[in-house]
C-alpha cells in the first residue's frame, strides 16, 4: 500500500484494522509504503528505509532507532 494514512487520522482508522485482521487471519505479508513515522511504527513488525533505490536501514521493529529513520523523511 502507498501511503494508506494520506488524507486520514492514521490513528482513528478503522480501515487499517480491518486490514490487520485479514492479514491475521490469512496468514498475509502486507508492503506499506508511509511517511508518518509514528504510524509506521505502530503496525511495522520490520521497518525497511529506502534511498536513492537502495534499502539503507533495515530493523526489526524492537530494534528501530526513531531519530535515525526521521532523517531519511522529507516530511
Amino acid at each position: 500500500m502507498d501511503e494508506p494514512t494520506e488524507g486520514i487520522q492514521p490513528r482513528s482508522s478503522r480501515r487499517w484494522r480491518a486490514r490487520e485482521r485479514i492479514r491475521d487471519e490469512r496468514g498475509l505479508s502486507i508492503v506499506v509504503s508511509e511517511q508518518v513515522l509514528s504510524f509506521a511504527l505502530d503496525i511495522a513488525d520490520r521497518v525497511l528505509v529506502i534511498e536513492n533505490g537502495e534499502i539503507v536501514r533495515d530493523d526489526a521493529r524492537a530494534g528501530v532507532d526513531a531519530a535515525q529513520i526521521s532523517k531519511y523523511l522529507s516530511v
